[in-house]
């Protein structure tokens, strides 16, 4: 929603604002100055980005569209799955949930969190951390140390889509002066024309360095800092995850390791103690 509406507010300020001055919008349009520029902007984005950041172009699309993954409900379901997983090893053992951790597709612990079931890489998160303990890892500051490695891989992955997206950018105003360059070669074979018609050629090659500086700023920047935006929301999913496990091999209760896990929430999206108190008490024993 928020891509839309910024959007049309790019729009509307900047070519009704033109047109109200008295400009002509029909000038504007020059299909083949779109081509080069945007052509050569996804040329480039091609040969200088790998093939997993490429092909997570239409995830890194949908991800603008939708915005946030993650609500404040979402954090309440994780923070309740942590506390039922906690509880159960601290009723029953660590044996209890080698069921749910090598199953975890057919797991009813876990299903009965559908936001978290549905995130592959928070599963499989929990699942490797929680086989290692029952193999009987219990260091807290190695698994911290290994938990920030693999974060911090993931972040990196992340950076890369984002960086690409900036190169984009960046890269955009340059292009759209290649194209007002060529459209200037074209006026100039032209030079003899009468001046209105060397005037519409020159308004025509001036139009791709407009366009280059527009969807720069206008569009691919705001993307990428939009992008980068909501992949820090998105991390705090799992320094939550991050921040309740550690707690539960260092032998907290439950209650208090689902505590560190809220603690680790952004202010925003962060539900009260009472919020998770009443949600935790309503889950089934």
């Amino acid at each position: 929603m928020r891509l839309i509406i910024g959007t049309l507010v790019v729009f509307a300020c900047v070519f009704g604002s033109y047109a109200a001055m008295g400009g002509h919008l029909e000038v504007l349009w020059q299909p083949f100055e779109f081509v080069i520029i945007l052509g050569a902007a996804i040329g480039a984005f091609i040969i200088g980005n790998t093939g997993p950041v490429l092909k997570a172009v239409p995830a890194m699309l949908a991800t603008l569209v939708k915005g946030p993954k993650y609500n404040q409900q979402a954090y309440v379901e994780l923070l309740g799955m942590q506390y039922s997983l906690y509880r159960l090893a601290k009723q029953k053992g660590l044996m209890a949930l080698e069921p749910h951790i090598e199953e975890p597709s057919e797991s009813a612990l876990f299903n009965s969190f559908p936001t978290f079931a549905a995130n592959h890489h928070a599963v499989e998160f929990v699942c490797d951390y929680m086989r290692m303990v029952t193999l009987g890892a219990n260091n807290v500051h190695e698994i911290d140390a290994l938990m920030d490695e693999e974060l911090e891989t993931h972040h990196q992955e992340q950076e890369r889509i984002i960086s690409a997206m900036q190169s984009l950018a960046d890269g955009t105003p340059a292009l759209g002066i290649v194209a007002a360059v060529l459209g200037v070669i074209k006026t100039m074979g032209a030079i003899k024309e009468p001046p209105e018609v060397l005037g519409h050629l020159i308004g025509g090659a001036l139009v791709g360095t407009f366009f280059g500086v527009f969807v720069a700023y206008g569009f691919f920047g705001p993307m990428a800092q939009s992008l980068k935006s909501l992949f820090e929301a998105e991390s705090k999913y799992y320094v939550s995850l991050k921040a309740g496990l550690l707690a539960h091999i260092a032998g907290q209760p439950p209650v208090m390791a689902v505590e560190f896990a809220r603690k680790a929430l952004m202010s925003d999206v962060r539900p009260t103690f009472n919020e998770v108190e009443a949600a935790t008490a309503a889950l089934p024993a």
